[in-house]
């Protein structure tokens, strides 16, 4: 049975999703659980400047309703011929991603980013994305986009990301718990979106992620970005 978890959004327990009712409403949900998610946006812009050129292809894994897609594109309006691409697997995100957000040179696809035959892009980004992938395919995942990335190319990842240890979690969680509340979110909606979560967001450690670049292909790899369990990293190619 669907319970409230905040902003409107019903969802059953261990059978959270993207799609159907979760869309309208998920813009202002993201901006109240995750910190600094506008500032992501824009540090992103800024690093973007480093990698995207005149004729540059780049991608960005998990698009939602295309908000970060648009930002960079407008970003880039001076620099001709860049092609920007969003993947979501949910249609429904895709389709009103496409309403919302019109560009010549932006589109937005319904396809499994695990399975797309990526074109040779300059920029990559994933924001908070992976996490959400199952753990046996994040590997395979991040191996081919290493592989579509051109040489000097790069990778912006943000994911949730667990403490180093048990004491560490507690931590994190209790913090975490505290942004939620002081943002209105009621103890039951918080207790209802982590029961909802069960089995579908699966966070590894920072060093976890760091393996799973390294093991790609990634030698050149920084934090860019850390506020308690979220962080972003910067790797390129």
């Amino acid at each position: 049975m669907p319970n409230n978890v905040g902003n409107g959004i019903q969802a059953p327990n261990s059978a959270w999703t993207f799609g159907g009712k979760t869309v309208d409403d998920f813009d202002q949900h993201i901006r109240s659980s995750v910190p600094f998610y506008n500032d992501g946006h824009q540090l992103i812009c800024s690093l973007s400047d480093f990698f995207v050129k005149p004729d540059s292809v780049c991608y960005e894994i998990g698009s939602s309703l295309g908000a970060l897609s648009a930002q960079l594109v407008n970003h880039h309006a001076a620099k001709p011929n860049t092609q920007w691409i969003g993947l979501d697997c949910e249609a429904d995100m895709v389709q009103k991603a496409s309403q919302i957000h019109r560009a010549p040179n932006l589109q937005f696809i319904h396809e499994d980013c695990c399975i797309t035959d990526y074109k040779k892009s300059d920029l990559i980004v994933a924001y908070y994305t992976v996490q959400f992938i199952p753990p046996a395919r994040r590997q395979v995942l991040l191996n081919r986009l290493f592989d579509a990335l051109n040489w000097g190319g790069s990778l912006i990842l943000f994911e949730k990301v667990r403490g180093p240890d048990a004491r560490f979690q507690d931590i994190l969680t209790t913090l975490y718990t505290d942004f939620k509340l002081n943002n209105n979110h009621s103890p039951e909606e918080i207790v209802n979106k982590t029961r909802s979560l069960k089995g579908i967001l699966e966070p590894f450690s920072t060093q976890g992620n760091l393996d799973l670049l390294a093991r790609a292909g990634f030698k050149d790899v920084m934090t860019v970005m850390k506020y308690l369990c979220f962080e972003g990293f910067l790797a390129i190619k």
